[in-house]
């Protein structure tokens, strides 16, 4: 079910949909602990069914966080299913398209 601006979901405020694919929906959000905003990626409830794609989703964060390099956002922090936002935060990128869109 997609999220829509507003939507509080733990301690993060949706701001708008960035993208979906297998392993959830994207959205950039603001993290209202530290006043920044972030690509927040939420798992449906399929994925975090699965013990095989949480450990997937395990994996890919721990693969995320060990790189450095411009190309690739920084993972803030890996949330789990007891905190009631499975998923992601990463740092949130400006695209071209926004950048236009915004000038």
């Amino acid at each position: 079910m997609p999220l829509t601006s507003g939507t509080r979901v733990g301690t993060y405020e949706i701001v708008a949909p960035l993208g979906t694919g297998g392993m959830g929906e994207v959205y950039r959000a603001k993290d209202l602990r530290l006043g920044r905003e972030v690509a927040l990626k939420v798992l449906p409830g399929q994925v975090t069914a699965s013990a095989e794609r949480l450990a997937r989703l395990e994996r890919e964060a721990r693969t995320v966080a060990g790189l450095n390099h411009p190309n690739i956002v920084t993972l803030h922090s890996l949330e789990d299913e007891r905190q009631d936002i499975p998923g992601m935060d990463a740092e949130a990128l400006t695209t071209a398209t926004e950048e236009r869109r915004d000038a």
